[in-house]
């Protein structure tokens, strides 16, 4: 029988108990019997709140081991975890709130600030013990119960800009788990970073999930520090799985210091995940660790990976590679932009999600009645059967790895009195992709581009906000009115450099 997701750490618990599990940047030092306590205490709080099985219990917070344990306590209580990242501003969460209607609200305020000021806004209440502290406060519900095998909802904001929570079962998390352990060869004994959020589906399916089932030890970082990372490579981590930005960083600060590379006796798994990879790009890094460079592909709606490489050393292989085990893929040419054997992926195996939480419409736009998801990524496959993602047919942008969905950026700026329209399209630069905005305000107007940054920063968390702002009389357009977004590059050009 599968087990449930919060069972995953169980044999590693009745077989050893004392071996290390977590580890966080506030110092705390979780072993297997320590996180099984953090979260029976958590689950004993939540049921003796009266959150019963199939409720929403939304969880504010940043990677700590506290985290964890209100994550596995919240399910174990038989609830459906929200994990949400601390860092959102009061209306995104209230927005994802308004959605979902849970029954409680934790915030892991021992181990982020943000977390803490959350708590405090809604009320929540202290809770401390000799494993942290959390928040806890009762949230309104509505009575309504999410099926049994939904375990986690994700929440997006969708190519409408409104949230959308994807539901992620039981099933689904411990396969996608099950699958990193295995194409990383994660044993116990190793050392995972762990800097990808836990709110987000990689941080949560492909990291910690797969570093538990495993028995290995997850390493969690609330913030990236090149330094700490760098730190962390020389003592002991062996898998670093990451995005480009953070290895372009880690590579610059260990260049800075005069070496060509770095010197990592434990390291031997490393991949770059949430961006396209440049072959000049994967040669530096790889020659930088003297290890291949793995890639992979996948979404919130797959539970991260639906596509790994499996590349040796200097193998010039730029593909997201084959699809996992038990993952079924086709390519649907009959849609715009196919072409050259080019066309939508889809894809169907036990990571695809459920569906989008109270929104049938969509659920049916994007699942068959068979279990066929359609990614809206356009992709082609080569002779060795490896998928090579050519470009996007919505309008997702990924920077730093977290998925920035333009009309949520638009609406945020279109706020702002003096905005006519707006236009928000992403850049790839040094192997990430950017954020720009393209606004148009009337002619004499004296906003500038930090104070509409200001303002903005109020509305949106930090990777969703703009790394650049132009600020124009008009946008290139067609008749109809509507912006064109594919001519804006071209038509800044001399202001974007």
């Amino acid at each position: 029988m599968t087990p449930l997701w919060h069972q995953i750490f169980d044999p590693h618990l009745r077989e050893r108990p004392d071996a290390p599990a977590l580890r966080d940047s506030t110092g705390m030092e979780w072993s297997y019997a320590d996180l099984d306590r953090a979260c029976t205490a958590v689950q004993e709080t939540l049921s003796g709140m009266g959150v019963k099985p199939g409720d929403r219990v939304l969880v504010l917070c940043e990677n700590s081991c506290a985290a964890v344990a209100a994550l596995f306590g919240a399910s174990r209580a038989g609830a459906c975890v929200i994990p949400v990242n601390a860092r959102m501003t009061a209306h995104e969460v209230d927005r994802i709130r308004t959605h979902a209607r849970p029954s409680a609200v934790l915030t892991t305020s021992g181990a982020s600030a943000e977390a803490a000021a959350h708590g405090e806004r809604l009320g929540a209440v202290r809770q401390t013990g000799a494993l942290g502290e959390l928040m806890v406060a009762p949230d309104d519900g509505d009575g309504e119960a999410v099926d049994a095998d939904v375990a986690v909802l994700l929440y997006t904001t969708g190519t409408t800009g409104t949230p959308k929570g994807v539901m992620l079962t039981h099933g689904n998390l411990t396969y996608a788990g099950r699958a990193a352990q295995e194409f990383r060869s994660l044993a116990p004994g190793h050392i995972v970073f762990g800097v990808a959020p836990i709110t987000h589906v990689i941080g949560l399916a492909s990291m910690l999930t797969a570093t538990l089932t495993a028995g290995a030890t997850a390493l969690l970082e609330a913030r990236f520090s090149v330094e700490r990372l760098e730190a962390a490579l020389r003592a002991g981590v062996s898998h670093l799985p990451a995005v480009p930005q953070m290895h372009a960083l880690l590579m610059r600060h260990v260049q800075d210091q005069g070496l060509d590379r770095l010197e990592s006796p434990d390291l031997f798994y490393v991949s770059s995940g949430g961006a396209p990879l440049d072959p000049a790009w994967k040669r530096k890094a790889e020659a930088f660790y003297g290890l291949p460079l793995q890639n992979g592909y996948g979404m919130t709606e797959t539970t991260a990976a639906t596509h790994i490489t499996r590349n040796k050393l200097g193998d010039p292989d730029i593909s997201v590679g084959p699809p996992l085990a038990e993952v079924e893929m086709r390519i649907d040419t009959d849609v715009p932009g196919a072409g050259d054997g080019a066309g939508e992926v889809i894809v169907r195996g036990p990571n695809v999600m459920k569906g989008y939480f109270r929104n049938p419409e969509a659920t049916a736009a994007a699942l068959s009645p068979d279990g066929w998801l359609r990614t809206g990524d356009l992709g082609r496959v080569d002779a060795e059967g490896r998928l090579h993602i050519m470009s996007r047919t919505k309008e997702l942008i990924i920077h730093g790895g977290f998925n920035v969905y333009p009309p949520e950026v638009e609406a945020a700026l279109n706020d702002h009195p003096q905005v006519v329209q707006s236009a928000v399209i992403g850049r790839v630069e040094d192997g990430d992709e950017k954020v720009l905005a393209f606004c148009q305000v009337p002619v004499g107007c004296d906003l500038t581009p930090e104070a509409l940054r200001d303002f903005v920063a109020e509305r949106l968390t930090g990777y969703k906000r703009p790394s650049r702002i132009i600020l124009a009389s008009s946008l290139p357009a067609a008749p109809t009115g509507k912006i064109l977004k594919h001519k804006l590059l071209e038509a800044f050009a001399d202001r974007l450099g």
